[in-house]
């Protein structure tokens, strides 16, 4: 069986990814990328559970926080089991999990307080950089619903990028960040998207052009490949990767196991 996930170089690329990953960390002169995993699989000493604490309205599910390794935590930060997925907004095979997982997550793991679910980003192309700098913009209880929206609808706001002009792709790999993202927000109409979920266009030009928080979310997928993350979405529970992991089925029975 083909394994269900979205590689970072992709054998056959789209035009629109044939500028590599590493092609995108060189302009933003921060961080240097291999597609070689560079490190085992970083191992956490396992912790015996915490007693999850009473929470205000009975459901962890409202709770989001900020990692130091800047990933959005959800649910109680203290819970047991921690989950952590390495995802890419431009993988459909992260949408799918979203759309399969994440339900029940909140439900049975999350809400109660006994797992929490981080949300790290795993970059693949300049259009992952762009949207990640919107969902990482917005206050962390906002997160959860931006989120969200540009998985639930990544088909439709996605779409414009499979028909470039030349002189579309050289705007979006060619020259200072903060020029190719705003490019990208005009071309995808992400301005249009995150205006109608309350931010204004003026504050998404500025996420947009905010350098230093695209050195924050790029150190992500510099942890992840130590972490030995080679695709998307990549899975690890208690600090541990999954093997063979990239969608609920899998997924699943291995949180069953630990709950």
């Amino acid at each position: 069986m083909r394994a269900m996930l979205c590689s970072t170089l992709p054998a056959r690329p789209h035009r629109l990814f044939a500028r590599t990953l590493l092609a995108l960390m060189a302009l933003l002169g921060a961080l240097t990328f291999s597609p070689a995993i560079s490190a085992p699989a970083k191992t956490l000493a396992k912790k015996p559970a915490a007693a999850a604490p009473a929470h205000a309205d009975g459901n962890w599910g409202n709770t989001v926080t900020v990692t130091p390794e800047g990933g959005h935590l959800i649910g109680n930060p203290n819970a047991g089991l921690h989950l952590v997925e390495y995802m890419s907004y431009t993988c459909p095979h992260c949408a799918h999990f979203q759309a399969e997982g994440v339900p029940t997550l909140r439900l049975s793991m999350i809400a109660s307080g006994k797992g929490s679910f981080e949300v790290r980003h795993f970059l693949r192309d300049p259009v992952d950089m762009a949207v990640a700098l919107l969902t990482n913009c917005v206050p962390p209880a906002k997160f959860q619903f931006l989120h969200d929206s540009f998985l639930a609808q990544q088909s439709k706001w996605l779409a414009p990028a499979s028909d470039l002009s030349k002189d579309q792709q050289k705007r979006w790999f060619e020259g200072a960040l903060p020029t190719r993202m705003r490019a990208i927000a005009n071309d995808l109409k992400l301005y249009d998207f995150v205006e109608a979920r309350g931010l204004s266009r003026g504050e998404a030009d500025r996420c947009l052009t905010n350098e230093a928080m695209a050195k924050r979310i790029a150190a992500q997928t510099a942890e992840g490949q130590r972490n030995g993350v080679n695709g998307t979405p990549g899975f690890m529970i208690n600090g541990v990767l999954l093997a063979g992991t990239y969608d609920w089925a899998t997924l699943r029975p291995q949180l069953e196991a630990r709950m």
